[in-house]
């Protein structure tokens, strides 16, 4: 929901270790290497290190904006961008799945509903870019990305702070994964409501 409004000062806080990196790795091996910090945060999270895990999400939230701070200094590419949002959709439903194996009994059931409704949000937003970029569009708010963002209540922001307090509170994941999982249907909602507005002609 604010993400576009972070954009700005994310690219201001970035800009300079993206210099640095820029000189010795790709967007791409950021990209590749953010991912595998976040993937570690499963097996921290299935074994009650909630900090480690933290710690972890931080770093691979690090990457995810760096990668396209390097890639605009060294040059962006299709590539680069196909895996950006591959990976962050990975990431994102494997998160939920080191709480439930934590607890299966008591987590793997709201983690599945969350899950399946990443698949909502994730679906609907790969299926809008697909079609946008087959009619040129472009997203006014996201002039950097490499693909067509569409917006809505559950965005990168909200699904990090989400994740954050229930590494901080695990004793919290239900609650907070039925609520967010009702956010995202609504994002759901949406956004296919904006897409048979913006396709109908």
């Amino acid at each position: 929901m604010i993400d576009a409004k972070l954009l700005p000062l994310q690219n201001w806080l970035l800009r300079g270790p993206a210099r640095v990196l820029a000189r010795w790795v790709s967007a791409d091996q950021v990209s590749l290497a953010g991912f595998a910090l976040g993937a570690l945060a499963v097996p921290a999270l299935a074994f009650g290190f909630y900090g480690l895990a933290l710690v972890l999400l931080a770093l691979n939230r690090v990457a995810d904006g760096l990668d396209g701070a390097v890639a605009r200094i060294n040059r962006p590419t299709d590539r680069g961008a196909f895996l950006d949002i591959a990976l962050d959709f990975v990431f994102y439903a494997l998160f939920p799945l080191g709480f439930a194996l934590a607890d299966p009994g008591g987590n793997a059931l709201p983690a599945a509903v969350l899950i399946a409704s990443f698949v909502g949000t994730g679906s609907s937003f790969l299926a809008f870019a697909s079609i946008a970029a087959r009619r040129g569009m472009q997203a006014a708010d996201y002039p950097s990305k490499g693909i067509y963002y569409l917006g809505g209540l559950t965005e990168g922001f909200e699904t990090i702070a989400i994740f954050t307090l229930m590494a901080l509170n695990p004793a919290w994941f239900s609650v907070l994964a039925y609520g967010y999982a009702l956010a995202c249907c609504l994002t759901t909602g949406l956004r296919w409501r904006m897409g048979w507005q913006a396709f109908a002609s």
